[in-house]
């Protein structure tokens, strides 16, 4: 496990990195996580911020969704899948790992289409692994 510095500093530039790519191109929400479910970040759209997500609970049974599925990689020969995706009928969330230690949650409708998602993802990737894990 690396170790982290969380300063106020970091989950701001962290934020304003996230509200940047993704939130500004019409994603809901957006949570950045570490492997134990613990949350640094969390953006949002303001009218989606007012739904009732809880984000403790979430970032909690993602970090548990992912383990998971890092042990189901092992067991077809993989090291390890670095992204989940779930397509529900109002919304569709994507996991995407950041580093060895983090996982960035993103929330988002049927108006932004997951190819955009993962390229911004991918862009954020270095860049917040670089700020928490030094």
């Amino acid at each position: 496990m690396a170790d982290f510095v969380i300063t106020a500093q970091s989950q701001e530039k962290a934020g304003n990195l996230i509200v940047n790519s993704l939130i500004n191109a019409g994603v809901r929400n957006v949570l950045l996580i570490d492997s134990a479910g613990n949350v640094l970040t969390n953006c949002g759209h303001e009218e989606a911020m007012n739904i009732d997500i809880d984000a403790v609970s979430l970032a909690a049974l993602a970090a548990a969704s992912l383990a998971a599925t890092s042990q189901i990689a092992q067991l077809i020969g993989e090291d390890d899948f670095s992204l989940l995706f779930h397509k529900g009928k109002n919304g569709n969330i994507h996991f995407g790992r950041i580093g060895q230690e983090l996982i960035l949650i993103t929330i988002f409708g049927d108006d932004v289409s997951l190819g955009l998602i993962r390229c911004r993802v991918a862009e954020l990737s270095d860049s917040l692994a670089e700020i928490f894990e030094g």
